[in-house]
C-alpha cells in the first residue's frame, strides 16, 4: 500500500514540475532568455575561433552540453505529444549538439560542432514571428525585425559553412572574421576578390551565398523602404494587415476604421 501512495505522491509531483515548466516556457520573459542563451552559445564559437584547444575549452563545453542537456529534457517534458517531440530534427540537432560536447569523439570532428552551435540560432525565427501577435508595438516593425533575424542567421549558418570547409585548404581564410568578410562581401555583390573559395564545394558554397543571400538582403532592404501596414483586424474576414490610410478592406471590401493621429 506504501508502495503505490509513494508512486502516486511522485506522479502528483511530476505533474506540478510539468505544469510549472509549462506556465514557465509560456512566458515571454523566459522565451527570450532561452534566445540570449542561445546566441551567447553562437558568440562561444565565434571566441573559441581565435583560441587553442586546451583542457579550459573541453570544461566549458562539458558545462555548456550539461546546461543544453537540460533544456532539452525540459521541453520534453512539457511537450503535450513527447513521443513526437523526440523524433522531431530540432531535438535530433539538440541531442548531437550535446553529444558532441560531452563526448567529442561522437561527431569525429570538432568542425561539426561549430556549425551545429551557429545552426541553434534558427530557433529564434518562430519565437520573433510570433512575437508580434502578443505585443502591439512590435506589429509595425515586425516585418523588418523577421527579414533582419533571417538574414542574420543566415549570414552566420554561410560563415560557419565556409570556416569549416575551407580553413585547412584555403589559406585566405585562417578565422572566422576572414569567412564572415568573405560572406558579406560576396551576398553584398562587392566582390572584392581578396578571398576566394578553392574547390569544388566552394564554389556550390559560394553559389548559396549569392542566390540565397541576395534575395533576403533585397527582402529586407524592401522592408525598410516599403511603408509598413497597419495592424487592424477586418471584423468581416479577418485580414490583420492593412496600409495606414486604408478606409475599406482590400480581401473583401468591409469599412475599417484604423485609428490614427492624423498626421
Amino acid at each position: 500500500m506504501s508502495v503505490r501512495s509513494d508512486r502516486s505522491m511522485a506522479k502528483r509531483d511530476m505533474a506540478k514540475i510539468v505544469v510549472f515548466l509549462r506556465r514557465l516556457y509560456a512566458n515571454d520573459g523566459f522565451q527570450f532568455g532561452l534566445l540570449i542563451f542561445d546566441v551567447l552559445t553562437v558568440l562561444s564559437f565565434l571566441v573559441l575561433t581565435f583560441t587553442p584547444h586546451t583542457l579550459w575549452v573541453d570544461i566549458f563545453d562539458a558545462v555548456l552540453g550539461a546546461l543544453l542537456l537540460a533544456e532539452v529534457m525540459m521541453r520534453g517534458l512539457v511537450s503535450y505529444n513527447r513521443p513526437k517531440f523526440w523524433r522531431q530534427p530540432s531535438t535530433i540537432l539538440d541531442l548531437v549538439i550535446v553529444c558532441s560536447l560531452l563526448w567529442p569523439g561522437f561527431t569525429g570532428s570538432f568542425a561539426f560542432l561549430r556549425v551545429l552551435r551557429v545552426v541553434r540560432l534558427v530557433r529564434a525565427v518562430p519565437f520573433l514571428r510570433d512575437l508580434p501577435k502578443r505585443h502591439l508595438w512590435l506589429i509595425e516593425k515586425g516585418e523588418l525585425l523577421r527579414s533582419a533575424v533571417n538574414l542574420l542567421i543566415f549570414v552566420f549558418v554561410a560563415s560557419a559553412l565556409v570556416y569549416e570547409a575551407q580553413a585547412d585548404q584555403n589559406p585566405a581564410i585562417n578565422t572566422f572574421s576572414d569567412a564572415l568578410y568573405f560572406t558579406v562581401t560576396t551576398l553584398t555583390t562587392t566582390g572584392f576578390g581578396d578571398v576566394t573559395l578553392v574547390g569544388e564545394s566552394g564554389r556550390l558554397i559560394s553559389v548559396v551565398i549569392m542566390i540565397v543571400g541576395i534575395s533576403l538582403f533585397v527582402k529586407l532592404a524592401q522592408s525598410i523602404v516599403r511603408p509598413s501596414k497597419v495592424y487592424y483586424p477586418c471584423d468581416q474576414c479577418g485580414l490583420s494587415h492593412h496600409d495606414p490610410d486604408a478606409v475599406h478592406c482590400k480581401h473583401c471590401g468591409n469599412q475599417l476604421a484604423i485609428p490614427t493621429e492624423g498626421l
